[in-house]
């Protein structure tokens, strides 16, 4: 009997000192951590998006290029208009010649004018010169074509303008065309193609041969 109270005390000694306790607990083991997993890329992720990368930047350069091209086009179009306005401003000046029997067709290449018939006079004068007889109906309207296909030669590259007239019944209508070559940027690959064909043969394609048409009734 004396042993087994010895081995009771010797277990529980909160309760023989007569405070109650539990049995301690035997601790915990720390749980595994699980290994760390290798982080990074790999090289075929990096060459992917170098591709992705080089096809976008190749998408925006295009697009600069047809928003620089678009832009040139745009103000070649606003001066070929501006200057057809202003022949025909000069036309409606110079009513006596243009509502009488002006040639039918006046082509103009460079700085060169023909007329059908022949025989449009050149000027010869300057018809704004201070002191200077003022010019006749005939000479004032070669003076004001000579000046206008020097100022669209100035502003357009290989420029080129048909004046055509319909005299025979009244009112005389007639039309300003003008034609010049701008260095437009092909959209599509059909008009790349064209552009490359023409480039081999040493013309130009049709889209980058604008036309600019006016209407008048001098």
């Amino acid at each position: 009997m004396s042993a087994r109270r010895a081995t009771f005390s010797r277990r529980w000694p909160a309760l023989r000192s007569g405070h109650p306790a539990l049995p301690s607990r035997c601790p915990a083991r720390p749980a595994r951590r699980p290994a760390p997993r290798a982080s990074g890329f790999s090289l075929v992720e990096v060459m992917v998006a170098l591709v992705v990368i080089a096809v976008g930047l190749l998408g925006i350069g295009k697009m600069q290029a047809l928003a620089l091209a678009s832009t040139t086009s745009a103000s070649m179009r606003s001066l070929a208009a501006i200057e057809a306005a202003s022949l025909a401003a000069a036309m409606h000046t110079n009513r006596d010649y243009w509502d009488a029997s002006p040639p039918q067709t006046i082509t103009i290449s460079g700085t060169s004018i023909t007329s059908n018939p022949s025989g449009f006079p050149t000027a010869g004068a300057d018809c704004t010169a201070t002191g200077m007889v003022p010019c006749d109906v005939t000479t004032l309207a070669s003076y004001d074509l000579e000046q206008w296909v020097l100022a669209i030669n100035q502003l357009l590259p290989n420029v080129s303008a048909t004046i055509s007239c319909e005299n025979s019944t009244p009112p005389v209508s007639c039309t300003i065309q003008i034609t010049w070559v701008e260095n437009a940027v092909a959209v599509n690959s059909q008009e790349a193609s064209t552009t490359t064909a023409n480039a081999e043969s040493g013309t130009t394609a049709a889209f980058q041969n604008p036309t600019y048409t006016l209407y008048v009734e001098p």
